[in-house]
């Protein structure tokens, strides 16, 4: 009763007036027409993706490294902010030749082509969760998979890339042109391990070194190093509902 009194009075009526605007805009927000955020339709994504792959090749260059790689990408959102994915991607990159039993003047040679297969799985958080925001949408994740590289007949040091794990945290964005097309593009930096072969610990035949001067590619016996691969991509996507 001691409100409703009080707002009967010349200082309530004010009051009642000033505060009247910011209660029902707190209430309502945007309108939905002009909200700045859209709602992300649920369901699958299939994406085509390009995209550049940099990197040394560890110490010596002759881990596949600085090329172009194209694939396909299927996603599926299981949550708001939560949606899973798998990729193929086939890439063509360079690589160089260490030959340990030659001179060491001759022994680096190439670049030359390799070509290697990537199967990914990745896990992706979305920022803004299950909306878009002024039709952005960026995002973090990570995903871990497998290569598959051939033999290349000119190295016969014993060096193969072959089968190896790898794991590519990442960020990117996606612009939504529609509510069922977008493009979406992203950084990551692939981590594997290269692996040396046995030769590159001992002296070349034909130049061997001495103990206080050896020629071997590798003297220091560490035949195996993490590699971080720089790894950018784009790509354009479609979404549909099962």
């Amino acid at each position: 009763m001691i409100l409703l009194r009080s707002a009967t009075t010349p200082v309530g009526l004010v009051l009642a007036l000033v505060l009247a605007p910011g209660i029902v805009s707190a209430q309502v927000g945007h309108a939905p027409g002009r909200s700045p955020f859209q709602d992300i339709p649920k369901g699958h994504t299939v994406t085509a993706i390009g995209g550049l792959i940099q990197g040394s090749g560890g110490r010596f260059g002759i881990a596949p490294h600085d090329g172009t790689a194209f694939g396909i990408r299927y996603d599926i959102r299981t949550a708001s902010a939560i949606q899973m994915g798998i990729s193929v991607a086939q890439a063509t990159l360079e690589r160089v030749i260490v030959d340990p039993f030659v001179e060491v003047e001759n022994r680096v040679s190439g670049p030359l082509d390799q070509t290697v297969t990537f199967a990914e799985f990745d896990l992706q958080f979305n920022v803004t969760g299950g909306k878009s925001w002024r039709r952005l949408a960026p995002f973090v994740g990570v995903g871990g998979g497998l290569t598959f590289a051939g033999r290349t007949a000119a190295d016969t040091s014993g060096f193969n890339f072959g089968r190896k794990f790898y794991f590519a945290p990442h960020a990117g964005v996606r612009v939504f042109v529609t509510d069922r097309l977008h493009l979406r593009t992203e950084a990551r930096l692939a981590f594997w391990k290269v692996q040396y072969p046995d030769s590159f610990t001992r002296e070349p035949p034909l130049q061997p070194g001495t103990p206080s001067a050896p020629n071997a590619v590798i003297p220091d016996m560490r035949v195996s190093e993490w590699t971080a691969t720089p790894w950018f991509q784009v790509g354009l996507a479609y979404s549909f509902s099962p």
